[in-house]
């Protein structure tokens, strides 16, 4: 038992020199930040530092830019240390981030990630152990693109404007789509649409009727159903409905 005993009490000491250097580190990373403006630190550093900092939670509102994708993937891709093993990390991915090979491989292949889709409304952000976020706009969320055409970019310490983000970030995961049962529609037919159509099979709408609604062929609305149908896994309209409102794609109607 004795020798157990001095294994864990290692073991555990090795994970408090970790868990206190990486945040020396991130304390290092930030006092150098505040000589300059944020957005002109490379966004890899950034997140980097944050995620490798991280003892508890990542929690990130993915845009679905390439630059931040390459940099979340990347940091997440590096071998866990210490308390890093235990990380809970949260993915919220608009729909252009929920199509990226790279965010896919991370939900299959990290079981320390979930992902879910959403509708947007939010920048992009990364939040740290409930203590810190990094926000950043220009990327499709309601931060306006800082003077010059970058991105505006804040780190958030406050204690009562990190809760209200944090409470944000909830509200919208909750309403999101795990990526497994994310319907990904093909060709031109974007989710704004869909909902039309989804709409239109909910209220029993002819497909005569339908088609003149969305300005579309009767053949084109058709293979547009069809496509539908096939990406929910329904075998009929109406199960296509309750599919949609399961998934987030329709309101339910109480």
């Amino acid at each position: 038992m004795a020798p157990d005993y001095v294994e864990r009490a290692l073991l555990a000491a090795r994970d408090l020199i970790e868990s206190t250097v990486v945040r020396h580190r991130r304390e290092l990373a930030q006092d150098s930040w505040a000589g300059t403006a944020l957005e002109k630190v490379p966004l890899a550093e950034v997140v980097d530092t944050l995620v490798d900092g991280a003892e508890r939670t990542v929690q990130v509102v993915m845009s679905g830019s390439e630059e931040q994708t390459d940099a979340v993937c990347a940091a997440l891709a590096r071998p866990a240390r210490g308390t890093r093993r235990s990380l809970a990390v949260r993915l919220l991915c608009m729909e252009r981030a929920a199509a990226a090979n790279a965010i896919r491989a991370l939900d299959r292949t990290d079981p320390r990630c979930e992902v879910r889709v959403g509708d947007g409304g939010l920048s992009e952000a990364l939040l740290v152990d409930g203590q810190l976020v990094y926000v950043r706009g220009g990327g499709g969320g309601r931060t306006d693109p800082a003077p010059g055409g970058g991105r505006q970019a804040t780190l958030v310490e406050d204690p009562a404007t990190v809760r209200a983000l944090e409470l944000m970030f909830t509200g919208a995961w909750g309403n999101a789509v795990a990526l497994a049962e994310y319907p990904r529609l093909g060709g031109r037919l974007c989710r704004d649409s869909a909902r039309r159509i989804l709409e239109c099979l909910r209220t029993g709408h002819t497909d005569e009727v339908a088609a003149r609604e969305m300005q579309v062929s009767l053949r084109t609305y058709r293979r547009y159903v069809a496509e539908i149908m096939r990406e929910l896994g329904a075998n009929s309209r109406f199960q296509a409905g309750v599919r949609a409102v399961e998934m987030g794609l329709l309101p339910s109607r109480h």
